[in-house]
């Protein structure tokens, strides 16, 4: 339509068609046809103004064409534009037209639609603007494998990389993992670099920082919370599947991978760390900013540096929390560890809070264990106050305490514990422990002439003692000996001491 104007306001000016025609705008006789228009318009009036690009277009615009043939996919639009909704792929849509309903238009076809649909589809956004000390954004990418040189250990590697909003200047750091420990380590030597803390801290929704990913009430790891709250920040989620809102971070991780990793050779994720830090001091904090049109390091020392709040004067402890069963061997376990907690809470679940030195186990709000960390896999740290009773009596009464008891009971008593320790097959602490606790249901005395009897007849099996002690056979003695001190005894008083218990 500009063009159709320009040519209108020459032949205002006196220009023949044959003039218009040399300078290329239009065709002698295309510029006769516009002519003649014009002059049914009064377009050619010089005491009229020039016309509007919206009236020239209502007389010379193309009409759409009418016998332009129509496209095989047309009967088929509305199911394809539904499959496209559900992040089917083109050639997947277009097999399944083919099998369902023997279509025989090309993929071309489908695919140039789907370019429509995705083109037509309004998607603005906007610049989101925001203070010196506002803000960083915080993101993982995936980094380099590694082989450690003195190892030969392959390690799959991510890049951690903290920005500042304003400034853009950056932390990063290699890392072996995504965990809530490593999480929170890489927060706070990200802090340590700034030397400061910014007011909120805007992330995407791992699993190391959010719990529950939800546009309205997102709920953090409990771990992050208690750093956020030592640190002072605010922890900013972004809407789930909307990265946008964090654009800044994911450039920043894209400059990291692009600019940084290839061509470089790490001979260990200690040196990999060296050089990452020496090319973010240098390189990333030195280049002009596609943006601010500024170095970032430069942005940073000159001003955004002196308005991030400042780090508390005790960095807080950094614990990783986790709920945790106690099963029935009275212990929980965490990391390829295994930790006890007391026996009256089996089947319970528990929050566990760890720290790189301190285990704690709480039920609800109450502690109830705590423990050395431990770091090497299969390890168990266990309180025997921990264990049910009967465990803490059988794990108590070792073998040098039952010595003990028997010595204080007496010299036979002594001499049948002893022997039954000295079984080459059998472990015969139970053994030893059930015939010491006998005489919480006699006394001393009469244990110790039941061990003399069972020594006698070379039985010192804890059923033959208990046997003896239950039909009184080892009174019978005890009355013979007063007997002689009165008299002789007759044979039917003797007759008890010829028998002996065997089992």
């Amino acid at each position: 339509m500009h063009q159709y104007r320009q040519v209108i306001i020459r032949m205002r000016l006196g220009d023949s068609d044959r003039a218009i025609a040399r300078t290329g705008l239009m065709g002698r006789n295309k510029a006769k046809q516009v002519r003649q228009i014009a002059e049914q318009k009064g377009w050619l009036d010089p005491e009229q103004s020039p016309p509007e690009l919206a009236s020239l277009t209502s007389v010379f615009a193309l009409p759409s064409p009418t016998n332009a043939t129509a496209s095989k996919l047309e009967p088929y639009k509305q199911e394809v534009k539904k499959w496209r909704e559900q992040g089917i792929q083109g050639t997947t849509i277009h097999q399944a037209l083919v099998r369902k309903y023997q279509y025989e238009g090309s993929y071309s076809s489908v695919r140039r639609y789907l370019q429509s649909l995705a083109n037509s589809a309004a998607n603005p956004t906007c610049i989101l603007d925001c203070e010196p000390g506002d803000s960083a954004q915080v993101d993982f990418g995936k980094g380099p494998l590694i082989t450690d040189v003195f190892t030969g250990e392959l390690i799959s590697t991510w890049i951690f990389v903290m920005v500042l909003s304003w400034s853009r200047h950056q932390y990063a750091e290699i890392v072996p993992d995504q965990s809530v420990a490593t999480w929170l380590g890489c927060h706070r030597r990200a802090f340590q670099a700034f030397n400061g803390v910014p007011i909120r801290v805007v992330i995407d929704n791992p699993k190391c920082a959010i719990t529950k990913a939800c546009y309205y009430d997102p709920q953090a790891q409990r771990a992050y919370a208690e750093c956020a709250e030592g640190f002072g920040f605010l922890i900013s989620p972004c809407p789930v599947r909307d990265p946008q809102k964090k654009g800044r971070v994911e450039s920043a991780v894209k400059y990291v991978k692009n600019h940084f990793v290839p061509l470089r050779e790490f001979r260990s994720l200690t040196d990999a760390n060296r050089q990452l830090k020496e090319w973010v001091s240098s390189t990333a904090g030195n280049r002009r900013h596609g943006t601010t049109h500024e170095q970032p390091l430069t942005r940073f020392s000159d001003v955004e540096q002196y308005v991030l709040k400042p780090l508390p004067e005790r960095p807080p402890e950094l614990a990783c929390w986790a709920k945790v069963k106690l099963h029935g061997d009275c212990h929980v376990h965490y990391e390829k560890c295994r930790y006890s907690a007391p026996w009256q809470w089996i089947h319970k679940t528990l929050w566990l809070r760890a720290t790189p030195t301190l285990v704690q186990l709480f039920l609800k709000h109450e502690l109830v264990a705590s423990h050395p960390r431990l770091k090497k896999p299969g390890q168990r740290s266990t309180l025997q106050e921990h264990l049910p009773p009967a465990a803490q009596a059988y794990n108590m009464r070792d073998p040098q305490w039952c010595l003990t008891q028997a010595e204080a009971i007496g010299h036979h008593c002594q001499q049948v514990i002893q022997q039954l320790f000295v079984d080459k097959v059998l472990d015969n602490l139970r053994a030893a422990q059930g015939i010491l606790r006998l005489q919480q249901s006699y006394s001393r005395q009469r244990l110790e002439a039941a061990c003399e009897r069972a020594l006698r007849f070379n039985n010192i099996r804890y059923q033959a003692i208990k046997s003896i002690l239950h039909q009184g056979l080892d009174q019978e003695r005890l009355r013979c000996q007063q007997q002689l001190k009165t008299g002789p005894l007759q044979q039917s008083k003797t007759e008890p001491l010829i028998a002996g218990v065997f089992h």
